[in-house]
């Protein structure tokens, strides 16, 4: 049985039979929601109080992302509406392949799974040692100072690599397009993400360690508005090019977001003349973390995760123009329940780090499912809204301009078939973290990733000359979910004592409810001709069967949030 029967209240017991609830039940103790008055048991006071706080991190963070997230729909509308699915649009794709390369490997998971346990490890050395920030032996200043000018200089030089090669990647990654010339010179101006958007990574890192979550979460707003700005602007006069300068301009906000936090938490180190001899001991004496043998599993796996999507490009680079604009609009707006999912993930990771890091293992398993299970249940309600009602989605959004009806079609066709992998993509994304929190070095996320990413190749060549677009999209459904099921048998026996059983159970559960709900949004959303109304119909209609079939399905994980909505919006009161 679970150990989260902590509390008074009986309601959560009597739903609990099938399988324990992964979600906290009201008034559960140990890093739950626990209602003011509840008996606690020892050392609750401090863990409820740290579960307040995340759940206030994670709202807050919800409230920038999901802003982060609608301009990027006005960002992506703007292209479509002067660009349409063209060839000026897949160049634009080809070179955006760049910053969304490094973004995950720079900002999202790359160097958060490096440096936020790195920079956790630093703090509680400050603590122990009694250090402060503005003292000489501060081990957070000694870990600036010994990785980021190098980080500075690594980057930079990547960024002029990938400037010079960008006629080269361009054929790599397109080897269909008729013309590459516009392509390679979107691809020059979006290289400077690479120098970029790994400061950006390093400040969100170090802001997250400290739990300074705002920042980090604003900074897609910031790079979006760069983007629009630059698009609205100048389109007339650069044509598409003048949205590749954007993402260059955004990225240079998106640092400036972060920077007066970064510089009021980590005072940086007062600049000196290089010595290696003794950078290297104090490198070595605050980057254990950060070695090559825990850096190279974790770029692996981020590369080979973000692969999937180069073997997309390169495959639908041989179909007609416009492919690659289809999957990119298809992909963007089906992924935002994923996105959203993950939130929680990211506010709880450096809270798995220090337990882990503690040995406190049990916290880290109870912490892990919790996420799982509220991460599943909200991709899998956006599966279902996504199932539903991606026609009208996509009309709402983009069709206008030289996005016309075949566009809407193709590329609500193309969503649907992507929906059946959202799970599998916000598996990953949670599973992942705990294999990296400890700091030690695992190379079963790279062999699972590099499984699905073979996978994805290999069913890609198979479907996409008879299928087209919907080929690659189902390609890549198996192959993240070949490796969503890898990480999920491989974490509880290596990383995690998680009750695999349960997680899948739950997940299972929940899935029946989102198939059940897309398919009655479905069959409801040609009922109501104007698409902006169908839409907001199916979004009360869809949650709605998704819960009710959940209870129905017994679905421990939907009765425990419904009580605990119950408590704490009373009828009456």
């Amino acid at each position: 049985m679970s150990e989260r029967g902590t509390g008074t209240e009986a309601e959560p017991r009597e739903v609990r039979a099938p399988a324990p609830p992964l979600l906290p039940a009201p008034g559960s103790g140990p890093e739950g929601p626990a209602a003011p008055g509840t008996a606690a048991e020892p050392g609750g006071g401090e863990e409820s109080r740290l579960g307040s706080f995340l759940a206030r991190a994670a709202a807050a963070t919800a409230v920038l992302t999901v802003l982060g997230a609608v301009l990027g729909l006005v960002r992506d509308q703007a292209i479509a509406r002067y660009f349409g699915a063209s060839d000026a649009s897949d160049a634009f794709l080809i070179a955006w392949t760049v910053p969304e390369m490094a973004a995950t490997l720079l900002i999202e998971d790359g160097m958060a799974l490096l440096l936020v346990p790195a920079f956790s490890l630093a703090l509680t050395r400050r603590d122990a040692e009694g250090g402060t920030k503005g003292s000489g032996s501060d081990p957070v200043r000694e870990l600036v100072g010994a990785t980021l000018p190098r980080v500075f200089v690594l980057l930079s030089c990547g960024a002029a690599l990938l400037i010079a090669g960008a006629p080269w990647v361009v054929g790599v990654l397109a080897p269909g397009l008729a013309d590459p010339r516009l392509a390679v010179d979107c691809t020059r101006l979006t290289a400077v993400t690479v120098l970029t958007f790994g400061i950006t990574g390093y400040f969100s890192a170090a802001l997250r360690a400290h739990r300074s979550f705002l920042p980090p979460a604003g900074v897609y707003a910031a790079y979006n508005v760069g983007i629009i700005a630059m698009t609205l602007a100048l389109h007339a006069v650069w044509g598409v090019r003048a949205a590749a300068a954007g993402v260059a301009v955004g990225s240079a906000l998106m640092i400036l977001t972060q920077l007066p936090m970064f510089l009021k938490l980590v005072s940086l180190p007062r600049p000196r003349v290089p010595r290696f001899g003794r950078a290297r001991r104090k490198a070595a004496r605050t980057t254990p973390l950060l070695g090559f043998a825990v850096l190279m599993p974790v770029v692996l796996f981020v590369v080979s995760r973000q692969s999937q999507v180069l073997v997309e490009r390169f495959l639908a680079s041989t179909l007609p123009a416009g492919a690659i604009s289809h999957l990119n609009y298809a992909q963007k707006v089906a992924q935002m329940p994923m996105v959203l999912s993950l939130m929680i993930c990211t506010v709880t990771f450096p809270v798995v780090a220090q337990a882990m890091a503690a040995g406190e293992r049990e916290k880290a398993r109870r912490r892990v499912e919790r996420d799982l299970a509220l991460a599943g249940m909200v991709v899998l309600l956006g599966t279902a809204v996504v199932l539903g009602y991606a026609p009208q989605i996509i009309e709402v959004l983009f069709q206008r301009g030289a996005f016309d009806v075949s566009d809407t079609d193709t590329t609500a066709q193309v969503m649907r078939v992507y929906a059946l992998g959202l799970l599998g993509h916000c598996l990953v994304g949670a599973l992942s973290r705990p294999f990296f929190a400890s700091g030690r070095p695992t190379w079963f996320p790279a062999f699972a990733m590099g499984t699905g990413l073979l996978v994805t190749m290999g069913a890609g060549y198979a479907l996409t000359y008879r299928f087209g677009v919907d080929g690659i999209a189902t390609a890549n459904a198996f192959g993240i979910s070949t490796t969503a099921l890898l990480l999920l048998m491989g974490l509880g026996t290596r990383v995690v004592p998680i009750r695999t059983r349960d997680v899948a159970l739950s997940l299972g559960r929940l899935g029946g409810a989102a198939l059940v709900a897309g398919a009655v949004g479905w069959a409801a959303a040609p009922l109501v001709p104007d698409p902006v109304l169908s839409l907001a119909a199916g979004c009360l209609l869809v949650p709605a069967v998704f819960f009710l079939t959940g209870l129905a399905l017994r679905s421990p994980d939907v009765a425990s949030l419904l009580a605990l909505i119950r408590r704490r919006f009373p009828h009456g009161r």
